[in-house]
């Protein structure tokens, strides 16, 4: 690999050449990347769970407010027949 092709890391708004790194500061850089890499994934799981959740929570919704109006026709039915 050319020196101009060399990757680098950005530390304290420095660009510094993977080369120059210790041993225990190229770790901490490949924790920090595997930690960014879960930390997007961890993000678009979560951004599933709340779409799900949504509709879950929609269709509890509908769900009750078909029953809370089904129980209402029958208090209506029973009322009218009461009268009768």
């Amino acid at each position: 690999m050319s020196k101009a092709e060399e990757n680098v890391v950005l530390i304290d708004n420095k660009e510094v050449k993977v080369s120059e790194l210790t041993n225990e500061q190229l770790y901490f850089t490949q924790q920090i990347q595997d930690l960014q890499n879960k930390q997007a994934r961890i993000n678009f799981e979560l951004d599933q769970v709340n779409a799900s959740l949504s509709v879950f929570r929609n269709a509890l919704l509908e769900s009750y407010k078909k029953t809370v109006a089904e129980s209402e026709e029958v208090e209506v039915t029973k009322k009218k027949e009461k009268v009768n």
